[in-house]
């Protein structure tokens, strides 16, 4: 079952001094959300939240996933949830796609309302977006987030008719707006990106460690895979999904095809291309693959799976004492504790 949701309102932070700026920001920061009622859905909609460290590639594997499921007859509907606004980039040629926070905002000072026409853009049957976020030191992003799907409810965002919406979220930050889709049952499942490296089989492992959190206190969200990105065939990458109980739906290869293709915004999944197939099979997968409840691994486990020579897995905590905090600063101390003669 999809849930529907409302978001509250984002408070516009105050003009005036530094100190007024930064009591608006902490409080903001520290608000609690409102509870989102629930309620049927009223399509047949499957809504995933993609999940990824910054820089690992989801941009250009959602763009061109996004665009294979439309070759298939999908209806498709693609929404950049990362305050970097990029996700929708590679599917419009690089051109940089007008986000909801801005748009609404400069709306807002003219007295205007926002529609769908102002914020939704189309590509080769992809119906594309952009959340956005607030400036830099100028608001919380997870609450941007928060009030870009405030403003999707208001536009009829549960009455559209898609076959999937694609959430592009940052996975570094698996809290506030950044965890809606997990904790309040957004979604149906979740996917996550990664590549055989240390960080962002991190940052996979916590977004595992959220869903089995949420999931323990009654959520329905589950992890339906991971996507390997840039895979040079060392297979870190393929042990993290086996050791978490995850499938890998489909490893990308490190190709300089893909690279330099990706780097001049070309489209690449679409069946008229050479990589037709992988991307293909990898929208079959999306769609089909079921929602697992992950087991995550701990700090040392994620460590196992790399060689130590390579990370210092092997390295052995040595305890710091009083003295070495001291350093210069020491002096000794005449002991308090009282000595006894001996009877």
């Amino acid at each position: 079952m999809t849930r529907t949701f409302e978001i509250p309102d984002l408070k516009r932070g105050p003009q005036g001094s530094i100190a007024e700026a930064d009591r608006a920001l902490r409080e903001e920061a520290h608000a609690p959300l409102d509870e989102i009622p629930v309620g049927e859905a009223t399509s047949k909609t499957q809504i995933i939240a993609i999940y990824g460290k910054g820089g690992i590639g989801k941009s250009f594997t959602l763009a061109n996933l996004s665009h294979m499921m439309a070759e298939q007859g999908k209806r498709v509907l693609l929404i950049g949830c990362d305050p970097k606004s990029d996700t929708t980039s590679l599917l419009f040629g690089g051109k940089a796609c007008p986000t909801i926070i801005e748009t609404s905002t400069r709306k807002r000072l003219a007295g205007e309302e926002v529609t769908v026409s102002d914020v939704c853009f189309k590509r080769g049957g992809v119906f594309a977006m952009e959340l956005g976020g607030p400036e830099v030191g100028r608001g919380c992003g997870g609450r941007g987030i928060i009030h870009g799907f405030e403003t999707l409810e208001k536009l009829g965002f549960h009455d559209w008719d898609f076959d999937y919406v694609l959430l592009d979220f940052l996975g570094d930050v698996v809290c506030g707006g950044f965890g809606l889709p997990i904790a309040r049952d957004m979604c149906q499942k979740v996917i996550v990106v990664g590549s055989n490296d240390l960080q962002s089989l991190y940052v996979a492992n916590n977004v595992c460690s959220a869903v089995e959190y949420f999931r323990k206190l009654g959520g329905n969200v589950g992890v339906a895979g991971m996507v390997v990105n840039k895979d040079d065939g060392s297979g870190e990458a393929a042990a993290f999904a086996a050791a978490v109980g995850i499938p890998v739906l489909a490893s990308i290869p490190a190709d300089d095809d893909l690279r330099k293709k990706s780097a001049n915004y070309q489209i690449v999944g679409t069946a008229a291309g050479p990589w037709g197939e992988l991307f293909g099979q990898l929208a079959d997968q999306v769609g089909l693959a079921p929602p697992q409840k992950p087991a995550p691994l701990t700090q040392d486990g994620l460590l196992a799976l790399f060689d130590s020579k390579d990370t210092g897995g092997d390295f052995v905590l040595v305890p710091a004492t009083q003295e070495d905090m001291r350093g210069k600063l020491g002096v000794a101390r005449e002991s308090l504790e009282v000595v006894y003669d001996d009877a």
